[in-house]
């Protein structure tokens, strides 16, 4: 074999290489093991959202529509996109609005989902006075003096980055079963009840205790 045979030889196996280790990381999906229900739930859909993601937006709905329609609660981290300019702001003052009421802070999700193309950095705030106002919970002058809201958010996000979270939303149903129920990434929203009812027939039986109610889930998840 020729100096520029052995040459070719190297590049193409060097670039198989390179094509295979890409492939790798690409079909590598984020790690759910560490998942777990609420106590008392044999199963819940666990969500990494970004609230000035589109894709969040389109999912939102979906999510919790299959969350009734199965009984089971949403458990909701916020995952900030280093690439949203505003995202990182709504998800605390999402939070400051969780401090009110759970309900207070989902209905705030929705309606920022709902206004996203018509949100930018400039304006969030006077959206988020809005609903404040509209909702009998104006904000304070200074929203977060000591950053224990920031401080949720960004716990949420280190979260996300230690399971290999690679987009928004990620979406997984969890089961209560331990081996049995492993956790699952809702790559297509169209199965989406498929793999809940699939992960209630494996779950655990439900405890005796009541099934805790979304309110509770999201405190219980988010201290």
């Amino acid at each position: 074999m020729t100096d520029m045979n052995k040459l070719t030889t190297f590049f193409l196996r060097t670039a198989a290489l390179f094509t295979l280790a890409a492939s790798a990381i690409v079909s590598h999906g984020a790690d759910g093991s560490s998942l777990k229900p609420p106590p008392g739930a044999r199963a819940a859909i666990v969500v990494f959202e970004d609230l000035e993601c589109p894709d969040c937006a389109r999912a939102y709905p979906v999510v919790w529509e299959a969350a009734k329609k199965h009984s089971i609660p949403v458990v909701l981290h916020d995952f900030p996109l280093n690439n949203h300019p505003w995202s990182f702001d709504a998800a605390v003052f999402a939070r400051y609005f969780d401090t009110k009421s759970e309900k207070l802070g989902d209905d705030f999700r929705g309606y920022i989902f709902q206004n996203q193309p018509q949100i930018n950095k400039q304006n969030l705030r006077q959206y988020v006075d809005k609903f404040g106002s509209d909702n009998k919970a104006p904000l304070p002058f200074v929203l977060d003096p000591d950053g224990k809201l920031k401080g949720k958010v960004v716990a949420d996000r280190d979260m996300g980055n230690q399971i290999g979270l690679a987009h928004t939303p990620t979406i997984f149903v969890v089961g209560n079963g331990g081996a049995a129920t492993p956790a699952v990434e809702v790559e297509d929203r169209a199965k989406l009840d498929q793999i809940i009812e699939e992960m209630l027939q494996k779950a655990a039986p439900p405890a005796k205790s009541a099934i805790p109610k979304k309110g509770t889930t999201k405190k219980v998840v988010k201290k």
